[in-house]
């Protein structure tokens, strides 16, 4: 018996209802596998936490998930009681700076039985490869003086090993895939970090022959995901423009309630950690309406992860054949509920492999 220990954080709003409900998908992907179990444990770690004990995450929190497999994240702030600066960096950041998880991965692909806003997506299958842990949202700067005087000096910093693991990363899943990697650059208009950028991008690329290779200005690659979204492969970018692709990859999908993401640890000293690129959603929680998809398509990315990619297919699958059947929540067009969603979710894996 295979045994995978999980850490489990819902954080906040739809957090605490799509979490439990992608937990019983994995619950039935086990009884499916036969030779799988996941032990979970469980910390309420979130806004209301912070309002409760003027903290995110206690003081030893990154010790107690440091052993787990994985960590399985919902969704964290809520900025009517806790600003986001503090409630991310705290906890979201906090994880992904101390835990090395310095490559971000987010998938954008038309699913069947989603409506994409494209008027003829051409089944786009992209995946986007995020810097992580530097560039744009570094914490180099600072304020000085007042009123009219003030300056404020944000800088990106690009190091050589970061970049270089980043696109190494890149170009290694690129020959796992269809053999192509674009880099998302603006070399044109920043003078340093993004000329650096292409350089290492260049010189990387003499080391992976078989990989076609381009490099795309960011205004420019932001229209291609528009206008041809089926011509990419694996895009690697820096965090800034990483961070905007993928949402824009969730916006020509249907919608952000359904992209997943994974925050990758490299050397194995840490556990990787994986959430839904979806926000806490407030104003909708408690009513049983939130999408669970971008939660289990989370949770798909965790098993190819853990070493599970056949079991990850068959959630996909799965998810897919609940969206053609129409089970689906409002967000996307339907009328589910997210008990629901995860339960058509649930009798298609059991009908694949029954």
């Amino acid at each position: 018996m295979k045994t995978l220990e999980l850490a489990v954080i819902p954080g906040d709003g739809i957090g605490k209802e799509v979490v439990p409900e992608a937990l019983r998908v994995l619950d039935a992907i086990a009884d499916i596998h036969g030779g799988l179990k996941f032990n979970y444990t469980h910390y309420p770690w979130s806004s209301e936490y912070y309002i409760e004990h003027g903290t995110m995450m206690p003081e030893n929190g990154l010790e107690l998930i440091k052993g787990s497999d994985a960590i399985f994240l919902g969704a964290v702030g809520d900025p009517n009681i806790v600003p986001d600066h503090i409630s991310l960096g705290e906890l979201l950041l906090r994880i992904r700076r101390e835990f090395e998880q310095v490559i971000n991965v987010r998938p954008a692909k038309q699913l069947r039985g989603m409506v994409s806003p494209l008027s003829n997506p051409k089944n786009f299958d992209i995946l986007i490869v995020r810097e992580n842990s530097e560039g744009e949202y570094s914490s180099s700067g600072g304020r000085v003086h007042n009123g009219i005087d003030e300056i404020v000096v944000q800088n990106a910093v690009f190091t050589k090993r970061g970049v270089s693991r980043v696109m190494e990363y890149g170009f290694e899943i690129a020959g796992k895939r269809n053999g192509h990697l674009t880099s998302a650059t603006k070399s044109n208009g920043i003078a340093h970090s993004m000329p650096f950028w292409d350089e290492v991008f260049k010189e990387m690329a003499a080391s992976y022959p078989a990989i076609k290779t381009r490099s795309e200005h960011i205004d420019a690659l932001s229209a291609f995901f528009v206008t041809r979204p089926e011509t990419l492969d694996v895009v690697v970018a820096s965090n800034l423009f990483g961070d905007i692709l993928s949402d824009l990859g969730a916006a020509i999908m249907g919608s952000i309630g359904i992209a997943p993401a994974a925050n990758i640890n490299l050397n194995g000293k840490y556990p990787s950690m994986f959430e839904p690129v979806h926000g806490s959603a407030p104003d909708i929680y408690g009513k049983g309406i939130a999408n669970p998809i971008g939660q289990i398509w989370t949770a798909k990315m965790m098993l190819d992860h853990l070493g599970e990619p056949e079991m990850g297919e068959i959630l996909l699958e799965a998810i897919e054949r609940t969206l053609e059947s129409g089970v689906k929540t409002g967000d996307i067009g339907g009328s589910s509920t997210t008990q629901e969603v995860t339960d058509a979710i649930i009798a298609a894996m059991k009908e694949q492999t029954g």
